[in-house]
């Protein structure tokens, strides 16, 4: 099953997603300069595609998800102003 909703952060929309897998969710929430993405996320093989990404852990929805901290980001999402602890309603606002 896969979930999609348009989510507003300030006069922009994001594009998030929830993927149900076996045991777990993907969630997935994707901005026009990056996205921010669960545990599922491999941030090594993010940095060497050069993308703008931001992992959180421990969210099972999307709503979990918007009231989440950085738990890790990419060096190219830290030279946007991304760092970890930030809000992720924050980090939306940088990479929308």
């Amino acid at each position: 099953m896969i979930r999609h909703k348009k989510i507003k952060i300030g006069k922009k929309y994001i594009d998030a997603f929830l993927i149900k897998l076996l045991k777990k969710n993907l969630i997935l929430l994707r901005a026009s300069k990056g996205y921010v993405m669960c545990g599922y996320l491999d941030l090594a093989v993010a940095e060497k595609f050069g993308d703008v990404a931001v992992r959180i852990t421990g969210v099972s929805t999307i709503d979990e998800a918007l009231k989440a901290d950085v738990s890790a980001c990419t060096t190219y999402a830290k030279k946007l102003g991304v760092s970890e602890g930030q809000p992720i309603r924050d980090v939306l606002k940088i990479i929308s």
